[in-house]
């Protein structure tokens, strides 16, 4: 029939690893196909480099085994005909052709049932760019029209989008998220069902949402993505419904919460920590908001009740303790005020740490970005705490307890020996160090040391 007919384009050649190009070989002369097939055609399509290659065969995984026999083999997923080998160091992933029922869950098919027809094979997949295969001895196979929306830098589902978001709704996660990293438009029909069924995400496990979120917001449209489907990040941030078209009824803001939010994220670099501190960074905003005589906004404590809700976001979300940790330290720090001085600045670095101070002037950077544009002098204030900064770690000034040239071991050593006076008083060496009114050297330390030390046992008595 002519809707199943196939569409070879020869004029795509694929430069294959050796490897892979063996092993579609190796399948092909045991008088089966086998393609490349997915992401890995979309990205050398694209001018990028695949991470990995799968592999459609019509051969079932027995025969595959018996195929690669001499190899190293792992029935990754042999319940729905996955089987990955090793072949000369590079492993592959070799699915047998599929089709698949009902998705009773919204997830995982009811039951999958081998084929011997690649169309039916990659009409089971979710969108057209994913839906194509290659072969060096056939060429590029196109049943769907992914290599027009390719071109066209389109993201359209194959088939019916009700029906593919139905089967398993992470795919409106990923349809957003390609159009996000890829910069593609996603197709009407495919949108309108994004927006229609965005509610089916509540059922998706949190790993696999904080996966498509983490890389749908270090996208180059992430901006752009974000500001078109909102709806989509409330199912799934529930949090952040309150942001959501807020008036800050605020002259330094020209943008609601959410839309600032956004703008800020988009002026930070595709650093995961960093994207995610810009976006959460104001969600607190909305449980501290108050309007005074002259009818402006305020938002007293907001860093803190933001830090909040991050926290319990990203722990909901399960991200690594470190991520969750650098954002909520940069979330409530967000709106600190640090002087323009070497002394502020030495006990910002101590208290942070020097490499989240620098990311902390970054997101201090994107939040004065995304306000009014008459209020801009905070960009002007990051470039000398960062100038600052940078002098402070080229003289190898002392900024923490760290890099005094005493510690505890010194102060034992010099008689002191009560755990709690020897860390008051190497807190209060710092102080000394950083305002410059002791010498950050051992001898002048340790002295200075024995006469806090008798000072507070005067107090004592």
């Amino acid at each position: 029939a002519a809707a199943t007919a196939r569409s070879i384009i020869m004029k795509y050649k694929i430069l294959l690893p050796k490897q892979i190009h063996k092993i579609l070989e190796k399948i092909e002369k045991s008088g089966e196909e086998a393609y490349i097939i997915g992401g890995c055609v979309r990205d050398s399509l694209l001018g990028k480099t695949p991470q990995d290659f799968d592999i459609a065969t019509s051969a079932i995984p027995k025969k595959i085994k018996e195929i690669f026999c001499g190899e190293k083999i792992t029935e990754t997923g042999i319940k729905h005909g996955t089987i990955t080998v090793i072949y000369e160091g590079i492993p592959a992933e070799i699915t047998t052709y599929r089709t698949e029922s009902e998705y009773s869950d919204g997830r995982h098919p009811d039951s999958v049932d081998f084929t011997s027809s690649l169309f039916d094979d990659t009409a089971r997949r979710d969108f057209t760019i994913n839906a194509l295969a290659y072969s060096d001895s056939t060429g590029l196979v196109d049943f769907h029209g992914g290599i027009r929306d390719i071109e066209s830098r389109t993201i359209r589902c194959v088939g019916s989008p009700e029906k593919r978001f139905a089967e398993d709704a992470l795919r409106i996660m990923r349809a957003i998220r390609f159009a996000s990293v890829l910069g593609f438009e996603i197709e009407k029909n495919t949108s309108e069902a994004i927006h229609s069924m965005s509610k089916l995400l509540s059922k998706i496990s949190t790993e696999r949402i904080a996966g498509e979120l983490s890389k749908l917001i270090c996208g180059s449209d992430a901006k752009k993505i974000l500001l078109e489907y909102p709806d989509v990040i409330i199912t799934i941030l529930p949090e952040l419904v309150p942001i959501v078209g807020f008036d800050q009824k605020n002259y330094h803001h020209i943008y609601d919460v959410y839309t600032h939010s956004i703008v800020a994220l988009d002026a930070v670099r595709p650093y995961l920590p960093l994207r995610l501190s810009a976006l959460l960074h104001d969600c607190g905003k909305p449980a501290c908001f108050t309007l005074d005589e002259n009818g402006v906004g305020h938002f007293k404590g907001h860093p803190e009740v933001s830090a909040d809700i991050s926290d319990a976001i990203l722990r909901r979300l399960k991200f690594d303790n470190q991520t969750r940790k650098l954002v909520v330290t940069l979330v409530r720090n967000h709106d600190r005020q640090i002087e323009p001085t070497d002394k502020a600045v030495k006990k910002a670095m101590g208290k942070l740490t020097p490499e989240i101070f620098f990311l902390l002037l970054e997101l201090k950077r994107a939040d004065n970005l995304a306000q009014a544009p008459q209020y801009r002098e905070r960009l002007i204030l990051c470039d000398r705490l960062e100038q600052i900064a940078k002098k402070i770690l080229s003289d190898k000034e002392c900024i923490n307890r760290k890099s005094l040239a005493v510690n505890g071991h010194d102060l034992i050593e010099a008689g002191i020996t009560d755990g709690k006076t020897i860390g008051l008083i190497l807190s209060l060496l710092l102080d000394e160090v950083i305002d410059k009114s002791t010498e950050n050297r051992k001898l002048p330390l340790i002295e200075r040391a024995g006469q806090i030390a008798e000072n507070l046992k005067k107090k004592d008595l």
